[in-house]
């Protein structure tokens, strides 16, 4: 196995020389074959005429084979029908005509290749039986057919099994190229969601802590208790801010799933909470609800939770004003938030641009809902989003069907 591998890996390093003496092999074996077996094959040729006459034209073009199989199959058929025109030359005559027609069928396009392939089993089947010595009826009539045919058919197959192997291969690099992109868009997303989790913790409680420095700083002197409150406020933001941050890392670095944390995601239940510390940081927020509150899916929930929470530090940091109005709309198959100010905004500007915004757009897209943000129609700054629950709730239910399955 090994030295035929060896054979096959020089014959495709040196082709033309691997021809070349494949040519002369069969030419030779044309030359012995008739007077080791019917010497009467030679009819009135000597072998210097057979030489002259055969060697050329049928077996010389076979060393550029692969170069030309259509041309060279048409040399070598006109070559080998004038040997048996001048004489009754057969069986290994056709050594050189089979091997340029397997050439053909199993290199080139294969209408063209069954289409020259049957030209040239009929052109020297009918000169062979037209040219034999023996009655017409004799299954010796029937060689030149045979092997041709049999040249024509071995040479498809081999066709059919590179373009196979060829489809397989081309369909195994399809698979890597499309596993790697698949890799590295999961790569993207999962770094976008990390972005926005770690704006979303970081911006709020270093809002809060800037706030409240702030108002610590301004009355340290005249009003020193409201100064150690808003320096407690401080501290509990930082505490919060690390706490959510060392679960975030404690996510990232797991390397199981069984070590994930056991402490639930924030969502709308903890809404309360957040409000009462805006309302510490000096921003009063009215919240209205309408529908029948229900439990929502978990990536809805935390969705809702970051968008209410960076709508709502936006307001702090650049409306310029202490009020704002959180409006939660819970229908049959969707769940509306709207978070409305009626602040100037930066230098009386209520256009506010940065990461904000567009993590919110990216965070409502990631459950199939719809973000709309800019002034409102009374002044001031709204958001508005709709996230769908029915389709998001199926969505849930087949995945984690599909994981169990």
């Amino acid at each position: 196995m090994h030295l035929l591998r060896s054979c096959r890996a020089l014959a495709r390093a040196h082709p033309y020389w691997t021809d070349g003496i494949l040519a002369v092999a069969l030419y030779v074996v044309m030359l012995v074959a008739p007077v080791w077996g019917h010497p009467s094959e030679w009819s009135d040729l000597d072998p210097s005429s057979v030489l002259a006459v055969g060697g050329v034209p049928v077996f010389g073009p076979l060393v550029w084979r692969r170069r030309y199989p259509v041309a060279v199959l048409a040399v070598s058929v006109v070559g080998t029908l004038g040997i048996m025109v001048v004489g009754t030359v057969r069986g290994p005559i056709l050594f050189g005509s089979a091997l340029a027609v397997y050439t053909v069928s199993s290199t080139v396009e294969r209408r063209l290749a069954l289409a020259v392939g049957g030209l040239s089993v009929l052109a020297l089947g009918i000169m062979s039986w037209d040219r034999s010595t023996e009655a017409w009826n004799q299954t010796v009539n029937a060689v030149a057919f045979a092997w041709i045919a049999l040249a024509v058919a071995a040479g498809e197959a081999v066709r059919s099994r590179r373009a196979f192997v060829a489809a397989i291969e081309e369909r195994a690099r399809r698979a890597e190229h499309t596993r790697d992109e698949e890799a590295r868009r999961r790569v993207a997303e999962e770094r976008l969601r990390i972005a926005r989790e770690l704006h979303d913790i970081v911006g709020h409680h270093i809002a809060l802590i800037n706030v409240q420095a702030g108002v610590a700083s301004h009355v340290l002197d005249s009003q020193p208790e409201q100064a150690r409150a808003a320096l407690a406020h401080v501290r509990e933001a930082g505490r919060a801010a690390l706490s959510e941050l060392n679960a975030t890392v404690s996510v990232l670095r797991q390397n199981d799933e069984s070590d994930a944390p056991n402490e639930p995601a924030p969502g709308l239940g903890q809404l309360p909470s957040l409000l009462e510390s805006f309302d510490r940081a000096g921003l009063r927020v009215d919240r209205h609800d309408e529908g029948e509150r229900r439990a929502v899916p978990a990536a809805v929930d935390l969705t809702a939770y970051r968008i209410v929470q960076e709508s709502l530090t936006n307001v702090r940091k650049h409306a310029g004003t202490s009020a704002a109005t959180l409006r939660l709309a819970y229908r049959r198959d969707a769940l509306s938030i709207e978070v409305e100010d009626r602040g100037p905004g930066p230098s009386g500007s209520p256009d506010r641009t940065g990461y904000g915004l567009i993590g919110m757009r990216e965070r409502a897209a990631s459950v199939g809902g719809s973000f709309r943000a800019g002034p409102g129609p009374d002044g001031g700054f709204r958001v508005r989003v709709d996230l769908p629950l029915a389709r998001t709730a199926q969505a849930v239910r087949m995945t984690a069907v599909n994981g169990s399955a």
